[in-house]
């Protein structure tokens, strides 16, 4: 076990972030572990040798230092911040870091009654080699992690952290509910509104007739072809390969659907403020990608989607019961139910755009490949399409709405939409 005492205990309301999120679990359980992630960290070599005791002495003091890692979830729901505790501790002798963080991540979390993140040491004889952190999504999102990873190299290394913490969930509910909170609230809410008074009901709305059991299946493209394409279009037009993608996704589904207005959920991690960027919380959110595709090229598209890019992003930062209210109202009034079931995470941290070289494109294109790494019975989305590392993107869906076929020929589609875009 890793003791910690913390400096304050006590309950407050979810946070936006903390919010979406429950509401997404909610609706995916019981595969609700298909939120949980993780980080595997390799002890600096400074800081070697590591003993057990001195690597959970380090954990003690991250999970003293961030209050999201020690709030479980209440009645209400609400958190529930605790001051000190026990936090179990999984020790793996000459084990491989990767396979014990699939074992760690594999099972839900007990919201209300497990701490939010799962640890392991990876040892080797008396000495820890890597530490396996597995967060519940309630705890952070991915950059929250990334957060986490540095503060316990640093620990590791120094034995303790300069400066205090960055502003927890219970200081970030607080600002949510002041006057400056509901005013940002309400401005994403009233665009949430016009929004929603005008778009399709939703993406995906045809059944496929063809249901896979389970329902749920992901594909995943790796294609160097389709991320050097996205590298030159971003270069061409001054923009980012996620606006690039973003926009290729809009401009395909619309092309799939027949929808000549596209929207689309982008996860967007709302950490633009310099008071939250280091937060270990969950700030990520979805916004609201609106795209007037008509029968536009995707390239035409591309240069004018800017301004509907940034107007998602600013939509992300939002109460989850306005979007709420919001959504009930437009459904009411237009007799049917409004959801686009239509979701784009970009998972990378770093991005890189260069103006490739057209021949290497040419070149890249046989490394193309499709896999079909996961299949499930539940998910809060008819399609959800995710970036990833190593020239990776993912389409997760709901085959009752699109088949397996149907998905595998959307990647490939994407990726020569990219590749065409970019050799023109």
């Amino acid at each position: 076990m890793i003791t910690f005492t913390g400096a304050r205990r006590g309950t407050a309301p979810l946070t936006w972030g903390q919010r979406a999120i429950w509401d997404t679990i909610q609706r995916t359980a019981p595969d609700d572990h298909y939120f949980n992630f993780g980080r595997i960290l390799e002890v600096p070599r400074g800081a070697r040798p590591a003993s057990i005791a001195h690597v959970a002495r380090s954990v003690g003091l991250l999970v003293e230092r961030h209050e999201a890692l020690r709030t479980l979830i209440g009645p209400g729901p609400v958190q529930d911040l605790r001051d000190r505790g026990e936090l179990p501790l999984r020790i793996a002798a000459d084990a491989e870091p990767a396979a014990v963080l699939a074992e760690l991540s594999a099972t839900a979390f007990d919201y209300a009654g497990e701490w939010p993140v799962r640890v392991a040491f990876v040892t080797r004889g008396d000495e820890v080699t890597h530490v396996v952190l597995a967060f519940c999504h309630l705890a952070s999102d991915g950059l929250g992690a990334e957060e986490v990873v540095r503060d316990l190299r640093l620990l590791l290394l120094r034995g303790g952290l300069s400066g205090g913490p960055p502003p927890q969930p219970f200081d970030l509910a607080g600002w949510q509910a002041s006057p400056a909170g509901r005013r940002q609230a309400a401005s994403a809410a009233a665009f949430w509104e016009r929004e929603h008074l005008r778009m399709p009901p939703t993406m995906f709305h045809v059944p496929s007739g063809a249901a896979e059991r389970p329902p749920v299946w992901r594909a995943t493209l790796s294609s160097p072809a389709a991320d050097l394409s996205a590298q030159r279009l971003a270069v061409r037009h001054g923009t980012s390969t996620s606006t690039v993608l973003l926009t290729a996704v809009g401009a395909l589904v619309a092309e799939v659907t027949g929808h000549e207005t596209v929207t689309v959920l982008p996860i967007v991690s709302n950490r633009f403020r310099a008071s939250t960027r280091t937060s270990v919380t969950t700030l990520s959110q979805e916004g609201l990608f609106v795209l007037e595709a008509g029968k536009a090229r995707f390239t035409d598209l591309l240069a004018e989607s800017g301004p509907a890019v940034l107007r998602a992003y600013r939509s992300a930062y939002h109460d989850p019961a306005d979007r709420e209210r919001v959504v009930a109202e437009a459904s009411r009034e237009r007799g049917t139910p409004i959801h686009p079931y239509c979701c784009f995470n970009d998972m990378r941290f770093v991005e890189q755009a260069v103006y490739r070289d057209e021949e290497l494109i040419r070149r890249a294109l046989p490394e193309t490949s499709v896999s079909w790494p996961l299949s499930q019975d539940k998910l809060n989305c008819r399609f959800c399409v995710h970036l990833g590392g190593a020239a990776q993107v993912s389409l997760t869906a709901d085959t009752r709405w699109l088949s397996r076929a149907d998905i595998e020929r959307f990647l490939l589609g994407l990726e020569r939409m990219l590749v065409e875009a970019a050799l023109r």
